[in-house]
């Protein structure tokens, strides 16, 4: 089939090179994307000369492009080799059957010193946003050779370890093309968003559908980090932050974990925002624009959810910073200040990381009696208002009449607005509060919600023997489907419900899940149905939502009619709702049916959630 336009552009292009032969911008980019801020910066000496026999394969390119999942492999492996801090494994495999690659740089050797801070840096959970992963890799050569900050008496990696993940999403990262990420400046080929299995692995923390997110989840519990970094690349509006970053809490707000957010507000950011500004880049607060089209109408900073690695993290009890790279800033540009934020990021939890240790022991330790839930993402609406004000470095810009659209768009011009920004910030508040039970139990007939609780390290009890218990049950009113499949799932909202007590005996293989644990409020998003971030919410229940028993016309009919004649108060209920509702009174299998609900043959396992709570 014959290419057209920019189609046919990027093939002509780029056919039959090699990865130094890449050119240095997507085809596309002069034509649709706005022009670049002018940059320079110290961080640019970072950059290997051409002649170092370790310079990466995207230094080749001048930080234009990015290798392969096998050059990346073998380039690591050759490091691996020639040093002794060095050190690569897998630490599972991809539905396509790519190893996950997982690279250790210690002075410990394979046992790490439980006394130095660990920090885990995730790249390519969205493949297309690499940027991590060249960064890393030249981080892991300066490491290596003991160049830069890691040489001499002040080398962070005499008191940290650094576990690094270069592609994460190793199958989306293979299915690379220039044209993954249209609003993107670089690199050249750019991975695919999801999975080999459509799944976008920053929506998988919570319910671990993916194999690569059970693979990442048991190397968290294995390595267990003091700090997780995971590296996206934005979209959205320009403006003149390159590297922008955030965690749950940030600015203490709707921080689970608090003593944690408070060491990331009053330590890490001061220090990693006073070394980007030193070496040439401009850092900023993970914030994102209420309205694309009115860049000044405000800011949204919405708390993070269980399904994302900030909100996991959080709820983890783990310093967890999601780094937002800015898609219009060039890929070198980029690079760079993810390079710059990895080392002041080892050298702050050098100084700083036995504080970081001892918050998150505060947090593990809490056990909040209100659990805030389902805060959404919507913010700056009618009625809110923001939170406060903050300055931002915007762009100029201008609006135009498009023909295409048939509204107005923006144009953006390239050029930093000389007069800062003034904008609200808003946020979105929780519309659930939960009180957790004493513990959750949950039938051996749910293995798979079981099996996931046990990948997250959730401490349970598995019964050996039938126990009968008494327990809280909660039983749906109107539950509801949603109207399309999202990550695999078809979502299910609770809707309101009532609670009932019951006398259940759990067969051998059940568990009891106490809430007194580290993970007990995740554990309470997990298992509580109301939950937004729960398993039912996430549609692993649906069964619960049929009902399978049924009674015949000739037999209900009789005996509505006993029930009506033996109970005057069921005959003033049945009465009441007839002249209430018309469309009810006409229906014949309508009336049959409330009264076969009152009845001992209906199912009493309809709508009943399957999950006790001890109270």
């Amino acid at each position: 089939m014959l290419k057209t336009g920019l189609a046919a552009v990027a093939v002509a292009m780029t056919a039959g090179m090699t990865m130094a032969e890449t050119p240095t911008k997507a085809p596309w980019e002069s034509e649709i994307l706005p022009p670049a801020l002018a940059w320079h910066g110290a961080s640019e000496k970072l950059v290997a000369k051409p002649s170092d026999p370790w310079i990466t394969p995207s230094e080749l390119t001048g930080l234009t492009a990015s290798p392969d999942y096998a050059q990346t492999r073998a380039w690591l492996e050759k490091l691996d080799a020639a040093s002794p801090l060095i050190r690569m494994e897998s630490f599972g495999r991809s539905p396509e059957g790519r190893d996950l690659l997982v690279v250790f740089a210690s002075k410990d050797g394979a046992a790490f010193d439980p006394k130095k801070p660990v920090l885990l840096v995730q790249a390519g959970i969205h493949p297309g946003e690499i940027d991590g992963k060249d960064a890393g890799m030249m981080l892991l050569r300066d490491i290596a050779f003991e160049r830069g900050a890691f040489h001499g008496k002040d080398n962070p990696l005499d008191k940290v370890n650094l576990v690094f993940v270069p592609i994460f999403s190793v199958d989306g990262h293979e299915r690379a093309s220039p044209y993954s990420r249209p609003n993107q400046r670089g690199p050249t080929i750019q991975g695919w968003r999801h999975t080999a299995q459509n799944l976008n692995l920053n929506r998988d923390y919570g319910k671990l559908d993916s194999p690569e997110m059970r693979a990442m989840i048991g190397l968290i519990n294995r390595v267990k980090p003091d700090l997780y970094m995971d590296i996206h690349v934005t979209d959205g509006e320009d403006y003149q932050y390159d590297i922008t970053y955030g965690w749950a809490g940030y600015k203490g707000d709707f921080a689970r974990s608090k003593a944690t957010s408070a060491w990331l507000d009053h330590s890490f950011l001061p220090a990693t925002e006073a070394g980007l500004k030193a070496a040439g880049h401009i850092p900023g607060q993970l914030v994102f624009a209420l309205d694309d089209r009115d860049p000044k109408k405000g800011l949204g900073a919405s708390p993070a959810s269980l399904r994302y690695s900030n909100g996991y993290g959080d709820a983890a009890r783990i310093a967890t910073v999601l780094v937002e790279n800015h898609s219009l800033k060039p890929y070198r540009q980029r690079v760079l200040g993810t390079y710059v934020l990895l080392e002041e990021t080892l050298k702050v939890l050098a100084r700083d990381g036995a504080a970081l240790r001892a918050a998150e022991l505060q947090d593990r330790a809490t056990r909040p009696a209100v659990v805030e839930a389902n805060f959404g993402t919507s913010f700056g609406g009618g009625g809110d208002k923001p939170i406060r004000t903050e300055t931002f470095l915007g762009v100029l810009f201008e609006t135009y009449d498009s023909p295409a659209s048939g509204r107005k768009e923006v144009r953006w011009l390239g050029k930093p607005d000389p007069t800062p920004w003034s904008l609200p910030l808003y946020t979105a508040e929780p519309s659930l509060k939960l009180t957790p039970p004493k513990a959750y139990w949950i039938s051996s007939a749910k293995p798979e919600v079981i099996e996931r609780l046990r990948v997250h390290g959730v401490t349970m009890e598995t019964l050996t023997a039938p126990r009968a218990v008494g327990v809280d049950m909660i039983r749906f009113q109107a539950p509801k489907l949603a109207a399309r499949a999202n990550e695999g799932h078809v979502e299910i909202a609770a809707g309101p419900v009532t609670h009932e007590t019951r006398a259940v005996t759990f067969p051998a293989g059940s568990v009891r899940v106490p809430v007194d644990q580290p993970l007990g409020e995740m554990v309470t998003l997990l298992l509580e149905p109301q939950s937004d971030e729960s398993f039912f919410a996430w549609g692993m229940f649906p069964e619960v939502l049929q009902r399978v028993e049924y009674i015949e016309g000739y037999a209900i009919a009789p005996l509505a009619e006993k029930m009506l004649a033996a109970d005057p108060k069921l005959k003033a209920q049945f009465e009441a709702r007839l002249a209430a509702d018309p469309k009810f009174a006409a229906d014949p299998d309508a009336r049959l049916a409330w009264f076969y609900a009152r009845t001992p043959y209906y199912d009493d396992h309809y709508r009943l959630y399957p999950v006790g709570r001890e109270l």
